[in-house]
């Protein structure tokens, strides 16, 4: 049902049975980054996505995700990408410079390669906060994926 009347609007849709999905999830903070990937894959199959069209690549830490993020999206293998990974605020700069420069590089990859990412890295203040927010995270990021590969496959 259209939210505007008189302007055509495009369903929402989560179906991922044909889709194939490729997750690039950091190794760094391990404990909360599977907690992460247990939910984005439940979700997954939950949307239809099949275990077999879904990849699992692993990386050392949150700034190594973009370039194998990237290598994905341009590999022609994939409709739509998960990133998955944490990163937990410590005591110097480092944590804005890690975030920052983690997120551009997603944004980029997806605009340059024209292949959706959903970014499912967490950037929280302290471990506690990403483990509350693991199984939502991880549930969000598998439906943002499903739904733009999908749009995208509309437009």
């Amino acid at each position: 049902m259209a939210s505007y009347e008189g302007i055509n609007e495009l369903d929402v849709n989560l179906t991922g049975n044909s889709l194939r999905i490729g997750i690039v999830m950091s190794r760094f903070n391990r404990d909360i980054c599977d907690s992460l990937l247990a939910a984005c894959v439940h979700a997954l199959a939950k949307y239809g996505v099949r275990r077999e069209n879904t990849l699992l690549a692993t990386v050392p830490g949150a700034l190594e995700i973009p370039l194998a993020i990237r290598k994905m999206a341009m590999s022609g293998k994939f409709d739509a990408v998960v990133a998955l990974g944490a990163v937990v605020r410590g005591d110097t700069y480092h944590f804005e410079l890690v975030s920052n420069e983690m997120a551009s590089g997603i944004t980029r990859v997806q605009l340059d390669t024209g292949v959706p990412v959903a970014n499912g890295v967490l950037t929280t203040d302290t471990d506690e906060q990403a483990h509350a927010r693991t199984g939502s995270k991880g549930t969000e990021a598998a439906a943002c994926a499903i739904e733009m590969a999908n749009l995208l496959k509309t437009l």
